[in-house]
């Protein structure tokens, strides 16, 4: 398929653009993009997609713009060329082709898709934007983040369902040859042909019980005959999901039969249809399967700098750094990774860079790769928690030089090095068993123990200025403006906070083109425009 070429000459009489002057606002999306469509989203921008021989594809420039109009207004496929065929508006955003321009086929926007996400340039639509802004001096030195759920396009599966689909997945992936050798070495009365959970008498615990045990061995028999075995691709992938499942969710008693688990997995899959959507918890009582999207902003001007998307069960503070990619160094300095030879933070002033973040963001790992790169940080740390109502850390004076821990009863031990990611830990031990303040302090039988992590003193110094009325003022007028932005993007249910498509890839390419047309509803609204071939903002 070659290059489609966007007409540049309307019929004069037919055009949708005489229509819809006064109609539709100036500053709208449909209003920025009728005037700048063609330098946004060039038909030359996605010449790499396609061959030099072929028939010719729908012009890109329009279908960029129809899939930007289709993630605002939370459209399928289907709904958004309907509209492309009969609403002026789009017609209008697409250069004001004619009233009569043929329409395309929903599969065009399907396809498209799927050649950006193949692309050395897969969100180049979200990064055009990005340009703009920056040209128009929209984009500044200061960046808020924060994250969002994005609830999987599928249905969350029990544990029965989950390990029958993926016993049918095998099936499907090992090919007529294999497949009916692997067949034979199944027990259950079940071809495995129909999607769906089992029959049973789910009331009946004993029956709910023999299902269960009787799935997993039918799974541990296929994975046992594929055990050693030269697999392709697809039933390997097929393979290690069945794996997965099984072990997560599954155990055996001492008589050998196999049960549900009386556990949670860690990064347990939820779906085998989606199996990268996880269980995730944007706060202690609100939980969600499938994916997080991660946004970064410029406060002033309320432009989208960065996205992200990731499994429910990551934490913020995972992909900060990446989202912060043109504001930090590439190279990370060893003395971020622990708090020897650190530096003063810097204060908030005037150009100053800054970032600014809740308590999700408040690892010490971040907070010390912003003060090396002397950014004012203006994440908020969370503070020590007080378990059952015992006295928080920072009730203990931890002296660091001195290497000590003094707890509220004055009484002084030594901090021990610590494996793993803990610096070291003080144990009181003894002296908790005779000590007045024992009962608000440890409900533990061999004492009080404090951890200390290897930012304890960043940390602790960024707690110390996040005291100040002056870092609290700041903190309040900046890093709520994100969660308007988020309300922008989380406006339409369909695409919005439901994911439209599945799969961590495609769901991450879909949440930066929300982005992108967001911004170009935000652009819309400051008056930016191109003049000359540089963009400028408000008449600049």
């Amino acid at each position: 398929m070659t290059l489609g070429l966007a007409p540049r000459q309307a019929d004069l009489f037919r055009s949708t653009a005489a229509f819809c002057e006064g109609r539709v606002a100036p500053d709208s999306i449909y209003g920025i993009l009728h005037r700048e469509c063609f330098r946004l989203f060039p038909d030359e921008m996605f010449a790499d997609l396609f061959d030099e021989a072929g028939r010719r594809s729908v012009p890109p420039m329009i279908v960029a713009v129809v899939m930007v109009l289709q993630r605002i207004e939370g459209c399928s496929d289907r709904e958004a060329a309907d509209r492309f065929a009969f609403d002026a508006r789009w017609k209008y955003a697409a250069g004001g082709l004619d009233f009569d321009y043929p329409g395309f086929v929903h599969t065009v926007l399907v396809d498209m898709r799927a050649r950006l996400a193949r692309s050395a340039r897969p969100d180049r639509i979200f990064e055009v934007t990005l340009v703009a802004a920056r040209q128009a001096g929209l984009v500044g030195r200061r960046r808020v983040l924060d994250s969002t759920p994005l609830y999987d396009a599928v249905a969350t599966m029990d544990t029965v369902t989950l390990v029958r689909s993926a016993i049918r997945g095998v099936l499907k992936a090992a090919g007529s040859e294999l497949a009916g050798p692997l067949r034979g070495m199944l027990a259950r009365d079940d071809d495995y042909a129909a999607a769906g959970k089992p029959a049973c008498d789910y009331d009946d615990a004993a029956a709910r019980g023999e299902l269960v045990d009787a799935l997993a061995r039918d799974a541990r028999a296929l994975l046992a005959a594929l055990d050693g075995q030269e697999l392709g691709p697809a039933l390997a992938q097929a393979a290690a999901l069945l794996a997965s499942v099984t072990g997560q969710d599954l155990e055996q008693d001492a008589a050998g039969v196999f049960r549900i688990a009386r556990r949670v997995a860690p990064g347990r899959v939820v779906s085998t249809v989606d199996p990268q959507a996880r269980h995730g918890h944007k706060t202690s009582a609100r939980g969600f399967d499938g994916y997080k999207g991660h946004i970064a902003i410029d406060p002033d001007s309320e432009i989208i700098t960065a996205t992200e998307a990731t499994p429910g069960n990551s934490g913020d503070a995972e992909v900060a750094e990446s989202l912060l990619g043109d504001m930090l160094p590439g190279d990370q300095d060893s003395a971020t990774a622990q708090d020897g030879g650190q530096a003063a933070a810097p204060a908030a002033g005037d150009g100053q860079p800054a970032v600014y973040g809740d308590a999700a963001y408040g690892s010490g790992e971040l907070i010390g790769r912003l003060d090396d790169a002397g950014i004012y940080n203006g994440i908020k740390c969370q503070p020590p928690a007080a378990v059952k109502g015992c006295f928080p850390k920072d009730r203990f004076t931890i002296d660091l030089d001195g290497k000590t821990v003094t707890c509220p009863a004055g009484v002084t031990v030594p901090i021990r090095p610590a494996a793993g990611r803990h610096a070291g830990t003080a144990r009181f031990g003894k002296a908790c068993r005779a000590c007045p303040l024992a009962a608000q302090c440890t409900t533990a039988e061999e004492g009080r123990t404090i951890t200390i992590g290897p930012h304890e003193a960043r940390l602790a110094a960024a707690r110390q200025v996040q005291a100040d009325p002056a870092w609290r003022a700041d903190y309040r007028a900046t890093r709520p403006k994100v969660e308007r932005k988020i309300g922008h993007l989380m406006r339409r249910r369909h695409g919005g906070r439901r994911a439209r498509v599945r799969g961590l890839v495609k769901v991450a390419a879909d949440f930066a083109l929300l982005a992108a047309a967001v911004n170009l509803a935000r652009l819309g609204v400051l008056g930016a425009a191109c003049r000359n071939g540089a963009w400028a903002a408000g008449g600049g």
